[in-house]
């Protein structure tokens, strides 16, 4: 392999709309390069003297540890802040930090409860920034690893440098959908395929799909349905992605209880579907009771891949924006 690529070099990633399916090849393959020099040499100096800022304005364990070990296996350095060690506490504006931090790395990424604040501090800067959450919004490194497991995992998912070809599958996402940002940005990278999935979006009534995305997935002419029945719908799935009802996202705790525990995967459920012996149980962590643990232990969960995947897709986008010599993996 080499680099730069054009396609992805200086370039901020903000959302699943800019993408199209000659970068997703370019990024899939050169994740899948990452995965076998970590598993061969474990590092690589192709990052040596960049350095990365992490700033995380909401908890995060899998995505701000990812970045940091990505970083990290690539020869760079990792500076982390977050809004509690920030001067954000002094009232500074989201333009002002990354304006400052951005004078002493090469590439930031930046979580925020707020939806937009990513689009809105990447405007203030001349370095690219990733976005690694934006409130309700978008989670776009999630749903890009999310679909490179797809892609790993499934026998019928193929990545080709005509396009990923996804069409015979049903892609099930279950919980709330209403609020979940890698739900948001998973709907919005099947749109970039010309070969999708079939959707199937359950949900309580209370935690649907919000509407423009449902538009978007229309005007794509991807296959989707919509449905509150679980039962009904995990015999076709081929990709049961979970999600978490998101407590934080709202108002009263009556309204999260109303809704809590609308569904849970568990042994006797996917038994009782049954669930297709090649499905894979997808979920971005951190669980709740959506997921059972006797599930673990079943060959078709794919969570914990899914995560170790998260470092080796994002030490792709790290190599790839900073144009980085791919032939010295």
């Amino acid at each position: 392999m080499t680099s730069p690529s054009p396609l992805w070099t200086g370039k901020h990633v903000l959302s699943c709309d800019q993408f199209d399916e000659a970068m997703l090849h370019v990024l899939f393959e050169t994740a899948s390069a990452m995965k076998a020099m970590v598993a061969t040499k474990r590092k690589s100096a192709i990052l040596t003297g960049r350095v990365l800022a992490n700033i995380f304005y909401e908890p995060s364990t899998r995505t701000m540890c990812s970045f940091d070990a990505a970083m990290k296996r690539l020869g760079g350095d990792v500076i982390s802040v977050s809004e509690s060690s920030s001067s954000a506490k002094k009232g500074e504006t989201i333009e002002d930090t990354v304006r400052c931090l951005e004078c002493y790395c090469d590439i930031l990424v930046l979580r925020h409860p707020v939806k937009g604040t990513a689009a809105q501090a990447a405007s203030a800067m001349k370095k690219p920034l990733i976005n690694a959450g934006d409130g309700v919004g978008e989670h776009p490194t999630q749903a890009l690893l999310d679909l490179f497991t797809v892609v790993s995992a499934h026998p019928r998912a193929k990545s080709t440098a005509e396009g990923l070809q996804l069409d015979s599958l049903t892609l099930t996402l279950l919980g709330d959908l209403k609020h979940g940002r890698t739900v948001h940005s998973i709907a919005r990278l099947v749109t970039k395929l010309s070969r999708p999935p079939t959707l199937h979006l359950v949900s309580p009534a209370l935690l649907s799909m919000p509407a423009e995305i449902c538009d978007e997935l229309s005007k794509a002419n991807v296959p989707m349905q919509a449905s509150d029945d679980f039962a009904a719908a995990l015999p076709a799935a081929d990709v049961l992605y979970v999600t978490r009802v998101q407590k934080e996202r709202f108002a009263t705790e009556a309204e999260y209880a109303a809704v809590a525990g609308s569904y849970v995967v568990n042994a006797a459920a996917l038994a009782a579907g049954p669930a297709k012996p090649d499905m894979l149980i997808m979920h971005p962590l951190p669980r709740v009771d959506e997921i059972s643990t006797d599930v673990d232990a079943d060959p078709r969960a794919t969570y914990f891949i899914e995560m170790e995947n998260g470092m080796y897709v994002r030490m792709a986008l790290l190599a790839l924006v900073l144009g980085a010599d791919l032939s010295a993996l």
